[in-house]
């Protein structure tokens, strides 16, 4: 199969290429899908899973991207779920091969149904996005109506996600970033508008939840907008600061089959919108994956025409 290769970490992206590779097996609990689209992080290149495997052995060369949509060719000893020719959507285990593949293997449980009416490009651009914005709200911030949102990079494919989300859910939601991000925050749900480098944060008083994406000073003055009992949840990495009386939690998503139903249902109803930037083929990713200009939205790869 042709897939995109990682050699070397220092070099980056610029160290990738379009290689020949085995088609993987599908080992026990595991399917094999003819992978369709499929989206990538750029900071894959710098977490250490990406290189190694569990036991912390060395991994390399190695194929990045983690979610994906596809269908189902064939499935491992003793697994159950899904059938083959099924299309689905879903998020790889971090220590894995990726989806940046024409085939991936990938455990059953990662996986939830992609409804025929949901385009693979949209299917490969929802399960990082979505279930980091859903997680990050409702597991680890406890979000409820009423409360009030602080969404960092509101522009982003995470933040609007966030944003959408909180507003469904019946938060108030402020969003951030910079200026020209203004009019897409605001387009995707955000009821204000904080820009980072010309408005002061602490202008738009105390919330309830402070969702981070940045972490650095941007976290720190966030921490000191918690409201008592409030929560700051990041992405980032450990807290570096903590609200004087509430929570501070780091987390990474994880693959849940229902929240990517829940999600997936919801752009099918029209509730949730993706935030695509740009689409680019096999061929073209390392290209991609290497902009002259500022990414606005996700990169989706689409494997298949």
């Amino acid at each position: 199969m042709r897939a995109i290769v990682v050699t070397d970490q220092a070099a980056g992206t610029s160290g990738m290429t379009l290689a020949e590779r085995p088609e993987p097996p599908a080992a026990i609990n595991d399917v094999v899908v003819e992978v369709h689209a499929s989206g990538y992080v750029p900071t894959e290149l710098e977490w250490p899973s990406t290189w190694t495997d569990r036991a912390d052995r060395d991994r390399s060369p190695s194929i990045p991207g983690h979610e994906l949509a596809g269908v189902v060719t064939a499935l491992g000893y003793g697994t159950t779920g899904l059938s083959v020719g099924q299309r689905v959507f879903g998020l790889t285990d971090w220590h894995r091969d990726g989806t940046l593949a024409e085939y991936v293997a990938i455990e059953a449980r990662n996986l939830a149904p992609l409804p025929g009416d949901v385009d693979f490009t949209v299917g490969a651009s929802l399960p990082i996005s979505g279930l980091t914005a859903w997680q990050g709200l409702f597991q680890h911030g406890r979000l409820q109506a009423g409360q009030s949102v602080l969404a960092h990079g509101a522009a982003g494919a995470v933040g609007t996600m966030v944003t959408q989300l909180a507003r469904e859910a019946g938060a108030y939601v402020i969003g951030t970033g910079r200026a020209a991000d203004r009019e897409k925050a605001l387009d995707y749900g955000a009821q204000e508008f904080v820009d980072l480098a010309n408005d002061s944060l602490e202008d738009i008083g105390r919330v309830d939840l402070v969702f981070d994406v940045i972490g650095g000073d941007v976290q720190k003055s966030s921490a000191a907008l918690i409201k008592t009992g409030g929560t700051l949840v990041t992405i980032v990495g450990p807290p570096e600061a903590r609200p004087a009386d509430g929570l501070a939690i780091d987390f990474v998503v994880e693959a849940d089959r229902a929240q990517l139903s829940e999600i997936v249902q919801r752009v099918r109803d029209g509730r949730l919108q993706t935030n695509i930037g740009t689409i680019a083929t096999l061929d073209d990713a390392v290209a991609a994956f290497n902009p002259t200009e500022r990414l606005r939205g996700k990169t989706i790869i689409r494997v298949r025409p």
